[in-house]
């Protein structure tokens, strides 16, 4: 398993959005209000990026064709995607947060 630092928690307030690269993946870091939370950083049926998508609970809409994905599974909520994306495990650790690789 590898982790990799997303960041410190003074770097993430809620609504932050930010990427990291864990392995070959692209993942998209979220603090929402109801977490954290790690995806991969594209949408299912476009490979568009979901960064800047909006946020609500723990869902994502891409931003492009709105399609939603649920932030904990990756499981697409909504057309025009209908296939899950990769989601990965997310711990807080004192010297900050951190995106682990599902093995």
């Amino acid at each position: 398993m590898q982790k990799v630092l997303a960041g410190t928690m003074e770097e993430f307030p809620i609504g932050t959005q930010k990427i990291v690269e864990l392995e070959d993946d692209y993942v998209l870091v979220v603090h929402s209000i109801s977490g954290f939370w790690a995806i991969e950083d594209r949408c299912s049926h476009d490979d568009n990026e979901l960064f800047g998508g909006e946020v609500t609970d723990n869902t994502i809409k891409c931003p492009r064709h709105g399609a939603k994905f649920d932030l904990e599974t990756g499981k697409a909520l909504c057309l025009p995607a209908v296939k899950a994306i990769k989601s990965f495990a997310v711990s807080l650790e004192p010297d900050g947060v951190y995106v682990l690789s599902r093995d």
